[in-house]
């Protein structure tokens, strides 16, 4: 009952705070760009009116269209329950790895890729192809740098892989994952998240067919799985603060410290945003593969300092 409680506030969490998340990276972002931005409850107000809609799908698509907001949506959120959060254990741990949530993220980016072909539209192609050019360089150093991180602890659990010792890998593997965190939540210099330009878009490309309560899925998920990344690196590398038992006390403490924990990390995003233009399309695979040298070099570091 303890493990199935813990899942369920962790979920909830996830789910309330993943627009409020997106609310503040935004208005931090107005205020170093010197503009009077958004509120920060605005993608949730946004997440409301587009549940108050009715979805509408072209004649010419197939049952992929309607099922993969679903599938975008379960698989974000199952991943949040690999990690851990405001408790020292992830909820699901006895189900998946860093393997099974890089899988998990990877799958919830094929169906929405598969459901963009299936529109047949120009932009949704368009958007599909750089995604998932740019997911061919994310998912290795993804996995390169979570290997790099695994191996000074024996193991690829989670929880084991977020207490392992600080040294030269774990520096290496914090560049190399901050450059993936960029990629995989579609922001600046990568991407850029609050435009539907033809000339920057790739993750804005393929949800171009979706309206109304499919709309909100999507969206919702997406801002999911920012709070996936982002919490992943607060794991990782800010593991202090959560809650050792479940005990009311401390579970408001590691409540707390998690929220902080977010707010920080999208502090960096956002301030990462404001502080570079975005790159040229072909430009991209350079600083991705950066980050897979990186990750590589921490691999390689894990790897002497473990032997």
């Amino acid at each position: 009952m303890t493990a199935i409680s813990l899942l369920l506030g962790q979920s909830l969490l996830v789910l309330v705070a993943a627009p409020f998340l997106n609310g503040v990276i935004k208005a931090v972002k107005a205020v170093f760009q010197g503009r009077r931005g958004p509120s920060v409850a605005q993608p949730a107000f946004d997440l409301l009116k587009y549940l108050a809609r009715e979805s509408v799908v072209s004649e010419h698509s197939s049952w992929i269209v309607r099922c993969a907001p679903l599938v975008y949506f379960v698989t974000s959120l199952a991943a949040a329950g690999l990690l851990p959060t405001f408790f020292d254990r992830p909820p699901l741990e006895r189900l998946g790895d860093v393997v099974v949530l890089v899988g998990l993220l990877a799958l919830g980016r094929f169906a929405l890729a598969l459901a963009a072909l299936d529109t047949a539209s120009n932009f949704g192609g368009m958007g599909t192809s750089r995604e998932m050019a740019f997911a061919a360089l994310v998912e290795p150093a993804l996995l390169l740098a979570l290997f790099a991180l695994a191996i000074p602890v024996g193991s690829t659990a989670v929880a084991e892989v977020a207490g392992g010792p600080w040294g030269p890998a774990r520096l290496l593997a914090l560049g190399a994952l901050f450059i993936v965190a960029i990629a995989e939540t579609g922001r600046i210099p990568v991407d850029n998240p609050d435009t539907h330009l033809e000339l920057t878009m790739a993750h804005e490309g393929m949800i171009l067919e979706y309206s109304g309560r499919a709309l909100a899925l999507v969206t919702w998920a997406s801002h999911i799985k920012q709070v996936v990344v982002v919490s992943l690196l607060a794991a990782l590398f800010l593991p202090w603060g959560t809650a050792q038992q479940a005990q009311l006390g401390s579970l408001a403490v590691g409540v707390a410290s998690y929220l902080g924990k977010l707010t920080v990390v999208g502090l960096a995003l956002a301030l990462t945003e404001t502080s570079y233009a975005k790159l040229r399309i072909f430009r991209v695979p350079d600083l991705l593969g950066a980050a897979s040298l990186l990750a590589l070099l921490a691999l390689i570091s894990g790897y002497v300092v473990g032997r």
